[in-house]
């Protein structure tokens, strides 16, 4: 390359900006990084990764703090305020470039939930216990699988289902809830709930526990909550019923609830209204094992922690700036 135009200098910054941010795919940023020294520059300080990612998932967001985590050890060597200011720049490129393609190539279409922990009651336990909820069939063994609630006289009284996820940092997009038919009643009946809410909390990473006293938060408790979504109306329908979140959402602490909110059936024999559910999946994506969360003992922040040597046999990514050339094959930084 003899003669060729500086993007940015024909151009200009602020249209070069504006152009960049039309880019909705991570990968294209990871391109224009390696165009050329300016380019990269201007896209890792500018931080285009980070704002990308969080147009995909606002709770990136969250994270004050990105570590990257490398399986080599390194001697520390003293160089300029500016030249530690750029290496952490590049790290925290590095880490938003991946997470960004992690969030928009996984489709989200495996069930992350890895236990049920509580339920906020159960009308007879362990036969009708939320364990119940994690099996794919409302009938096991000749025998009906479901969760049920108390009876309550009052059909606003809500009820909760708490899971933990298979990763302490997961990226959900949908909850999927079937209420359970009783075909061994009369007429037979379905205990859906009138509406469902989700929660997602970390709060437990500090705690290290699953206990479900103190994960068995009161229903107004919403700022003990990281996430909590809108309310969703459920159907009385015996089908595997779909509520897909309005964006993805980082579930960090891997903790997730259901709320369900309201009754409309009553059980014919003791005149008491009750929530049925015979399946839950959650459906999202773990970030591991190229991403781990930790709260920082010092300033109470969450910290995302990112392992660039991390393999898999789907996501290429290397080290530094090897992961450039590997993620794409042929490309190579030119020099200004």
């Amino acid at each position: 390359m003899v003669n060729y135009w500086d993007f940015l200098k024909w151009l200009g910054t602020d249209a070069s900006t504006s152009v960049i941010t039309l880019l909705d795919d991570p990968a294209d940023l990871v391109r224009l990084s390696a165009v050329s020294w300016s380019l990269r520059r201007f896209v890792i300080v500018n931080k285009f990764c980070k704002i990308l990612c969080s147009r995909f998932c606002p709770d990136t967001l969250n994270f004050p703090l990105v570590t990257e985590v490398s399986n080599t050890s390194k001697i520390a060597e003293v160089g300029s305020s500016s030249a530690l200011e750029w290496e952490s720049l590049e790290r925290e490129h590095r880490a938003y470039a991946l997470l960004c393609h992690l969030i928009v190539s996984l489709e989200g279409k495996r069930d992350c939930i890895h236990r049920a922990v509580c339920a906020s009651s159960t009308d007879n336990y362990p036969d009708e216990s939320i364990e119940n909820t994690l099996e794919s069939s409302d009938l096991v063994d000749q025998r009906p699988s479901y969760w049920s609630s108390g009876g309550q006289y009052d059909p606003g009284v809500s009820e909760s289902l708490t899971y933990r996820l298979t990763a302490n940092l997961c990226v959900v997009r949908e909850i999927k809830i079937q209420p359970f038919k009783a075909f061994f009643q009369p007429d037979h009946p379905i205990y859906s709930a009138k509406f469902v809410r989700f929660r997602m909390d970390h709060s437990r990473l500090r705690q290290g526990t699953d206990n479900c006293e103190e994960q068995q938060l009161a229903s107004d408790d919403y700022d003990k909550w990281t996430y909590v979504s809108p309310e969703f109306p459920m159907e009385q329908e015996n089908v595997l019923q779909s509520f897909k979140l309005p964006h993805p959402v980082i579930c960090v602490g891997g903790m997730l609830q259901i709320e369900l909110m309201g009754r409309v059936q009553k059980q014919a024999v003791d005149d008491l209204y009750y929530i049925c559910v015979c399946h839950v999946q959650v459906m999202g994506s773990p970030l591991s094992p190229f991403f781990e969360v930790e709260i920082d003992d010092a300033s109470g922040s969450l910290v995302l922690k990112h392992f660039p040597q991390s393999k898999c046999g789907t996501v290429p990514v290397g080290t530094a700036e090897a992961k450039i050339t590997e993620m794409f094959p042929g490309i190579r930084l030119q020099p200004d």
